[in-house]
């Protein structure tokens, strides 16, 4: 799939209930007439945006969930770790939960370089930064990071389905968009009760091929190039790639928001592609 920093395009591979939007262009969710299908690779748990500060108009009416397609079969009691194609595409990935002083910037980079991404969310960052959150919505596709980013496998049933559902109803409320069925656990830690919980609710549980471990920041001896290398070394057909937006809380570094134009232009430079992670409903 070839891609260019200055050519729109865009691909839509179907993946079970996903669909990947291949971008290189500011339409991520523009559909192919004949996108090829792939069966799902899963693992046992272990765009254009604005990016100036012109205020962005929030969805005022509160909304609530609607009904949504059952998870295949196929897909119950696992996590996606990676994209299941033999394609050269690659999905950034941003969790959203302490702050948001790395957006700007991402979002910046995101449209110079004609990225879509996704972006987790739990619902206390949409609550803190709703013109982030609506402007994330619009520069790739939003998933569902939790309430308030608690250790799941600690908490009762009903606990972990409020923590869900909550986020849920936050993040359509502020932005418009329903995060179904995109689901990410907090720390990445899950039981098979948690995975069932989850499923239940609607979502796919949605992991990563590699952590760029930027959010430890430059006190916990990270730096860009480390970010950058952690990237490119585990660069494979359908890498899910798992980065922050915000900041560490003890050095301020935003070390993936300042890495992120080398790490699209070093992927570029081995001949990948960008993808979002994007619902389709289960089929």
């Amino acid at each position: 799939m070839g891609t260019s920093g200055r050519q729109a395009c865009a691909a839509v591979v179907t993946v079970g209930a996903l669909s990947l939007a291949a971008a290189c262009g500011f339409s991520p969710r523009m559909p192919n007439p004949s996108p090829p299908t792939f069966a799902i690779v899963t693992s046992t748990p272990t765009t254009s945006t604005p990016t100036t500060s012109t205020p962005t108009t929030i969805a005022t009416n509160p909304s609530t969930p609607g009904p949504t397609a059952p998870i295949p079969p196929s897909l119950v009691g696992h996590v996606v770790s990676r994209i299941p194609t033999s394609r050269k595409v690659v999905a950034l990935t941003f969790d959203a939960g302490a702050n948001g002083d790395g957006v700007n910037s991402i979002l910046a980079t995101l449209a110079k370089e004609k990225v879509a991404a996704t972006f987790y969310l739990t619902g206390d960052f949409v609550d803190s930064f709703p013109t982030l959150a609506v402007r994330m919505s619009a520069a790739g596709r939003l998933g569902n990071h939790t309430a308030d980013h608690l250790h799941l496998p600690t908490l009762t049933d009903a606990q972990v389905r409020t923590e869900v559902t909550s986020a849920q109803t936050t993040i359509l409320r502020v932005t418009g968009e329903d995060p179904r069925p995109l689901f990410r656990f907090p720390f990445g830690d899950s039981g098979p009760r948690d995975l069932h919980l989850v499923n239940d609710l609607g979502y796919i549980a949605v992991g990563w091929t590699v952590d760029t471990l930027g959010w430890q920041g430059t006190s916990g001896g990270r730096s860009v190039n480390s970010v950058v290398q952690r990237v490119l070394a585990a660069a494979t057909q359908g890498e899910i790639v798992l980065m922050h937006v915000g900041s560490n809380p003890t050095d301020h570094s935003t070390l993936d928001a300042d890495a992120l134009p080398r790490v699209i232009s070093g992927l570029r430079a081995a001949g990948y592609s960008f993808a979002t992670l994007d619902a389709l409903g289960a089929g």
